[in-house]
Parts: C-alpha cells; sequence; structure tokens
C-alpha cells in the first residue's frame, strides 16, 4: 500500500470507529464521510470496497448485533428496537428478520444457552449477524492479513 492508500483506510476506520461507538445515534452518510475527511459519494464507495458493504449496512448490522444482546438478556423488541437507535419498529423488524434469520420476538423467545456460555467476546462473534447480500466476509470473521 502506499501511503496515500494508507491515509485513507484510517480515515475509513475513524469513520467506523464512529459507528461502533455511536450506533445508537443518529448517523447519516454525510456525518461518516465527514469523520473520514471525504466526500459522502466518494466515503460510500471506498468504505463498500474496503468493507465488503456500505455505510448504512454496517451501521444496521452493528444495530441489530446490539439488539441481538438485549433480546437476549430479556429485554422485550421495542425496548431493544428503541435502545440501538432504530426509530420505526416495522423497519427495525424487517431488517432484524433479514439479518438473524427470524424475527426479534422468536429470537428473544428461544434458548440460547450455547451463547450465554460462551466468553461474552467468542459469543459477540459467533452471533454477530451477517447480511446474505454482502458480497464479502466482514473483518471480524476472517481479519484480512497485515
Amino acid at each position: 500500500m502506499n501511503p496515500e492508500e494508507l491515509a485513507n483506510l484510517a480515515h475509513l476506520r475513524r469513520a467506523r470507529d464512529l459507528i461502533d461507538r455511536d450506533y445508537a445515534q443518529p448517523l447519516d452518510v454525510p456525518t461518516m464521510a465527514a469523520k473520514a475527511l471525504m466526500s459522502p459519494a466518494h466515503f460510500s464507495r471506498r468504505f463498500k470496497a474496503t468493507y465488503g458493504e456500505t455505510p448504512y449496512n454496517y451501521l444496521m448490522t452493528r444495530r441489530i448485533e446490539r439488539a441481538m444482546a438485549l433480546l437476549r438478556a430479556g429485554w422485550s423488541v421495542t425496548d431493544a428496537c428503541m435502545e440501538v437507535g432504530s426509530t420505526s419498529l416495522g423497519s427495525f423488524s424487517t431488517r432484524f428478520t433479514q439479518l438473524a434469520g427470524e424475527s426479534p420476538s422468536s429470537y428473544r423467545s428461544r434458548k440460547h444457552e450455547a451463547a450465554e456460555a460462551m466468553p461474552p467476546c467468542i459469543a459477540k462473534l459467533l452471533t454477530r449477524p451477517i447480511d446474505p447480500r454482502s458480497s464479502r466476509i466482514r473483518e471480524a470473521v476472517a481479519p484480512a492479513p497485515a
């Protein structure tokens, strides 16, 4: 990688860290792009090329991942939806079903003994929802070589 590509990667990581940290806050592509010091269109293209999904899909996956943990802990679907920053229960449920393969209420009602028996860091990795439309496996599942 040349110095410019390394700098762009560092900027993209800042934006991804923003999503990871503030997923429950209202975030839009222009806000994320500003963190990466890029225009929104360029940021979206570079983010997808680097991480295999759009910034919005990454944000929604992060929200659903956190909602899954809350539902396993016994939270209601509505409370989990609001806690992770979703403003529409219908959109949240649709996206949850796309990523998890079952509705939030079904996910909440079934047993999760395997996830409860694992250390939290392993459970987070193994229960992370993966968008079936994503063309690449996420870095958390298969880290890219350094």
